[in-house]
């Protein structure tokens, strides 16, 4: 269990026991989620965007045929072209 202060600014110091396991680092942003039952969640929120984007594109590489980086590239290619 790790406890934190708030200032009287309303400010935080994240344990480092924390900020390794969110692998934060100065200048991050953290994410508060409420859960269901009320519980407050912290989040590293670039880790969660990472990680909704990567969820938004799943199934998208079979969709379009990729095989590889070169098909990306490929593609970028033929999108830049048509421009």
């Amino acid at each position: 269990m790790n406890l934190a202060k708030i200032s009287a600014n309303g400010q935080i110091t994240v344990p480092i026991e924390i900020r390794k396991k969110l692998s934060l680092k100065s200048g991050d942003k953290i994410l508060f989620i409420q859960n269901k039952d009320g519980e407050i969640v912290i989040s590293n929120a670039s880790s969660m965007a990472i990680q909704r984007a990567q969820d938004a594109f799943k199934g998208a590489q079979d969709k379009l045929g990729v095989k590889n980086e070169y098909d990306v590239q490929e593609m970028i290619d033929q999108i830049r072209y048509k421009r």
